[in-house]
């Protein structure tokens, strides 16, 4: 079988806080672009569909957008492995820029769609990178911290963007939700030029571009087929026909291509782990249930209670207040306890309640009550969404983490691709007939007036009743019939095996952003350095350097076993150690740094030539005692890390080594703090 090439790894940046700080901020530029345009257009969509026409089209305006997310954010995280993910941030913001530009200026829903999925590829590398470019740039001890900020703007979004959307349409057009991009990402393309550094990944990495193809192809079918069946084309028709067999020939052949490729984009022996299968499936319904919801309530209410763009943005925050609310309270009881299997078993019946509650809404309900049945609905889905990532991570191994976490985060977004879709299909094949008989039963109502909630608002009262009441009953019959798969949702939570927590689950669970689980890569390495920043951060007895340095027995003190693993890393990566580089990197004159070194060579452990750096023999025996303290110490809080499964330790080790310079710097950090 072919492996990805190992290459020596590149030291890691050394970054001074405000840079760091800079580049963080130019990355939470990226992710907030890239989650807000899954959400922005939902309050926009009557007025575009008022404006461009093709009704039946309405659900890929936001489907197109999340299909492409999801493959583009396989091949780029691969891609920025390969090239760089400075170089594939920008790019990707060009390519994000390129689909705005076009679709604000779409003159019709086809030329929208296809603007949609351009943006939705940017989008995806904006989303991926900007993960990657954490583990890249921001110290281990922090990264947990900044991960957490980082995912918990991918949930920000959802509370903004429809509010912000229904802002643009009010108040300017519905073409700047894709213009405001604009100047924003060119902001952010010229910050990351100046502050992000350039970074390879010390493993090139293998694609598996058929998979990807296949998958991509064989969703799309399917979406399309859920999408023009019974609008379009009859059901029974041979292009629906068609489309599910071809859907169902290319998803097969994806199956028996991922068996056998060496690094395949979904593994299919995960699947043989109950927990990550249960996990998958309700990850689908959550993702089914919130972003069909969330696209088609603002439809509702600017319809039915006749609220303006903006408005049907902000009565939808209810839903969002309960979403959040569960999220955070569901991680941190999760972290406390150890126990999670309750939460997406309640979640998935206060969801199913929910999409009951609001099944029953009409032009009659108060916006109180309404915003009640809202709330419901967000309780439930936060309640099942914030565990189901945590659980996967507590049962695979650890050179599977990223690819177990790329899988349920995949099955999310193809849950809300197929919601959306869903929804659409029932939405358009029951308000046809819907209008047809409302503008019989008041004769003279133009048709034109019942295609926009502005047309329906200027209607006199009574030709406004029977078009508010189809309206009503459209979305009241798309929640009904949701109502089941909510249910399925509930059934099978019944079956998450609970595993007891270990450390490294447990100190995400009470992270926002592990519930939201921005796509990220799939690479193993990467996510099994965030689960041992995790661990870090919730570490208790003060700094782990310390603790380390400690218990390993060294007699180093802080800034020789600093000074120590400065030279063996740049040793490791080639070229060998001098002060002058040591010094250049830390941006710190080499007579600052030069005592040090030179204290650290009087006690035998380098030898000090010149400018030039050597370990010595007893300097590579403190670097291996150092070492063996830092696996044991990660043995300890790795539960299930098996220290003799050889794939376990070549994964840790070589995340070990792209971790070393942070981990020994820590205590330099906290010796300079002290002294200050």
């Amino acid at each position: 079988m072919t492996t990805a090439t190992t290459q020596a790894p590149a030291a890691p940046p050394e970054l001074s806080r405000r840079r760091t700080n800079l580049v963080f901020v130019t990355i939470v530029l990226g992710m907030l672009l890239a989650a807000l345009d899954q959400t922005i257009v939902s309050t926009a969509l009557p007025t575009i569909v008022a404006d461009l026409g093709g009704g039946g089209h309405m659900a890929w305006v936001v489907t197109a957008y999340l299909l492409a997310e999801t493959v583009s954010t396989v091949l780029v995280g691969k891609f920025g492995d390969l090239f760089g993910r400075k170089l594939v941030f920008q790019l990707s913001a060009v390519v994000f820029v390129g689909g705005s530009i076009l679709a604000g200026a779409a003159n019709s829903m086809l030329m929208l769609v296809a603007a949609r999925a351009v943006q939705g590829m940017g989008g995806g590398g904006l989303m991926v990178t900007a993960m990657a470019l954490i583990a890249d740039v921001i110290p281990l001890r922090e990264r947990g911290k900044y991960q957490g900020a980082l995912g918990a703007v991918f949930g920000v979004t959802t509370v903004v963007g429809p509010t912000l959307g229904g802002l643009f349409t009010d108040h300017a057009t519905w073409r700047w939700c894709f213009y405001v991009n604009i100047p924003v990402a060119i902001v952010m393309v010229a910050m990351a030029a100046r502050t992000i550094p350039a970074v390879r990944s010390a493993v090139r990495p293998l694609i598996d571009y058929l998979g990807i193809v296949l998958v991509a192809l064989g969703a799309s079918g399917l979406v399309l087929g859920l999408e023009w069946g019974g609008n379009e084309y009859p059901w029974g028709s041979g292009v629906i026909i068609g489309l599910f067999a071809g859907s169902v020939v290319l998803l097969t052949a994806f199956v028996l291509v991922e068996l056998r490729a060496a690094e395949p984009m979904l593994p299919m022996h995960l699947f043989r782990n109950p927990v990550f299968t249960v996990c998958s499936v309700l990850s689908f319904i959550v993702g089914f249930a919130m972003l069909g919801a969330m696209t088609y309530l603002p439809t509702y209410l600017q319809y039915v209670d006749g609220v303006s763009a903006t408005m049907s943005g902000v009565r939808t925050l209810p839903m969002v207040v309960g979403l959040l609310g569960t999220s955070m309270l569901s991680g941190l009881v999760v972290s406390r306890t150890g126990r999670y299997r309750i939460f997406p078993i309640i979640g998935t019946a206060v969801m199913a309640l929910g999409l009951y509650l609001m099944s029953t809404m009409g032009r009659t309900t108060g916006p109180w009550l309404e915003s009640l049945y809202m709330f419901v609905l967000g309780l439930g889905i936060g309640l099942a969404m914030q565990v189901l990532t945590i659980a996967v991570q507590n049962t695979v191994a650890y050179h599977e983490l990223g690819s177990a976490t790329s899988g349920v985060t995949f099955f999310r977004t193809l849950g809300s691709s197929f919601g959306t879709a869903i929804f659409g299909t029932l939405y358009s094949n029951r308000l046809g007939p819907n209008l047809e008989s409302a503008l019989a039963k008041a004769p003279g109502t133009p048709a034109s007036a019942a295609q926009s909630p502005q047309g329906v608002a200027r209607l006199p009262a009574a030709q406004a009743r029977p078009v508010i009441d189809a309206y009503a009953d459209t979305v009241n019959y798309v929640f009904q019939w949701v109502v089941p798969v909510a249910l399925v949702g509930f059934v099978v939570a019944w079956f998450l095996k609970e595993v007891p927590l270990r450390d490294s689950a447990r100190a995400g669970a009470s992270d926002m952003g592990e519930g939201f689980a921005a796509p990220s890569s799939a690479e193993a390495d990467r996510q099994l350095e965030r689960a041992v920043a995790g661990v870090m951060r919730k570490a208790h007895g003060g700094p782990v350097s310390r603790q380390i340095l400690t218990e390993s027995g060294s007699r180093l003190t802080a800034a020789e076993a600093w000074a120590l693993g400065q030279v063996h890393w740049r040793e490791r990566v080639g070229g060998g150690a001098t002060l002058s580089a040591i010094a250049t990197a830390h941006r710190m004159p080499p007579e600052v740094l030069e005592p040090a070194f030179a204290r650290t060579a009087q006690g035998g452990y380098l030898r000090l030539s010149g400018d030039h750096l050597a370990l010595t023999a007893a300097g590579e025996e403190e670097i291996a005692r150092l070492g063996a303290a830092w696996r044991s110490w990660l043995d300890a809080h790795l539960e299930d890390w098996d220290i003799t499964d050889p794939e376990d330790r070549a994964r840790l080790d070589r995340a070990l080594d792209n971790m070393a310079a942070r981990l020994l710097d820590e205590a330099a950090q906290e010796r300079e703090r002290t002294a200050v």
